[in-house]
């Protein structure tokens, strides 16, 4: 099982860069496609939509088919072929099409190895685990920033997409050669159960409005808001932009390897997620109220967006701690369903939130303040919910 997991990380690592590679592609997309950033930021956000919308299948196919058919299956015919159909794009509606099957094909990655961790592995363990996942993961955020741009300069986007098609196809391919299935668990009463029994636990009620936008606002920045800003206010090319992304996302590993074992260390869940997303809030609301601080400045400011919102996996064990064992499989990808979709709408949301702010004679600065404040207010929002949950450790 241990080599399963391994290349189930590694299939999360393509989760984690195609997330966030339209913020360099940017600027080549534009100008060869004449696609804006406000319709980037539909494409972006049909990822995530794509993304959380396969959640609740892919639950039951988790408890019903396995991990193995469901992940290679998945990234093979999702995450390849989406990737040849961007490479092929000739306008913005086939790098919609594109974002929509990569976005399924990624969907069930992440959750396959949390429901092996779930399943076989301690729970006390689950958000350490849970956050070396997204830790390692996040190396695809990596590739997807200075990386990228050196290997859009070097080969084009459209080879460099052809690239990761035929990649993410091999990925799949190791899936589904070495992942193992754990066995299966039934109800004691013989019930199998239901996404409405997970609905029914009050606690998580408490918990799902924070998991609906801690995500959102550094996973915005990053995936696609980080670019036109930095290239708007501080003229950066895509070389500028894959050096600040690269920082923002080394701080989003360092912060998933971080919240992992904090609920060991501190005794508590609920306020180590309380705690930093209140701190990502407030570096959020920084650059809102001071972006043209200069480029060092923006840069930390973004960093520690990513730093502190990283507490997806901590907030996944907290919720995994209501969950009935046979319903663990639907029970993460419930949780990851709002988290996801979370950004998805967040994303459709900030374009036409940007338009709004920016004007039809807008330029430079204009409009990002806006839309930056109200990434850092949904954030506060969901902290004040977040604040009457109920803890429990493991």
């Amino acid at each position: 099982m241990k080599i399963g997991v391994v290349f189930l990380v590694l299939g999360y690592v393509l989760s984690q860069f195609y997330r966030a590679f339209l913020a360099v592609l940017t600027p080549d997309l534009q100008a060869d496609l004449g696609a804006t950033p406000e319709m980037l930021s539909v494409s972006s956000g049909l990822w995530f939509v794509s993304f959380a919308a396969m959640q609740v299948p892919i639950g039951w196919a988790l408890d019903h088919v396995g991990p193995r058919k469901t992940a290679s299956w998945l990234l093979a015919i999702g995450g390849g072929l989406g990737a040849a159909v961007f490479a092929m794009a000739q306008g913005i509606w086939a790098i919609h099409g594109a974002m929509i099957l990569i976005g399924i094909g990624c969907a069930p990655v992440l959750m396959a190895s949390y429901f092996i961790f779930a399943r076989q592995y301690a729970p006390a363990v689950f958000g350490t685990l849970a956050g070396a996942v997204i830790g390692f993961g996040s190396l695809g955020n990596i590739a997807a920033s200075l990386p990228l741009a050196w290997a859009v300069e070097l080969m084009g986007w459209r080879m460099t997409l052809w690239a990761m098609a035929g990649i993410t196809v091999i990925v799949a391919g190791l899936l589904w050669v070495t992942i193992e299935d754990p066995e299966k668990v039934t109800h004691e009463g013989g019930q199998k159960g239901s996404l409405l029994d997970l609905l029914k636990i009050p606690a998580l009620w408490l918990i799902i409005p924070l998991m609906l936008v801690n995500y959102a606002p550094s996973m915005g920045l990053r995936a696609l808001w980080s670019g036109p800003f930095l290239s708007d206010v501080y003229g950066m090319d895509a070389g500028g932009i894959g050096q600040v992304t690269l920082a923002m996302g080394l701080a989003m590993i360092a912060g998933s390897f971080a919240y992992g074992p904090m609920d060991r260390l501190f005794g508590t869940r609920k306020w180590v997620i309380f705690a930093g997303n209140l701190m990502g809030a407030v570096a959020v609301l920084t650059l809102a109220f001071a972006p043209e601080s200069g480029i060092i400045a923006v840069t930390v400011l973004m960093m520690l967006s990513g730093l502190f919102g990283a507490s997806f996996p901590l907030m996944m064990a907290h919720g995994r701690a209501f969950f009935p064992p046979h319903l663990v499989g639907r029970g993460v990808t419930l949780m990851n369903l709002f988290g996801i979709g979370g950004v998805g709408l967040m994303q459709f949301a900030s374009g036409p939130l940007f338009r709004g702010f920016r004007g039809e004679t807008g330029s430079g600065l204009d409009g990002y303040p806006e839309l930056f404040t109200t990434f850092g207010v949904a954030l506060l929002i969901g902290c004040a919910i977040y604040l009457f949950s109920k803890d429990r450790t493991d």
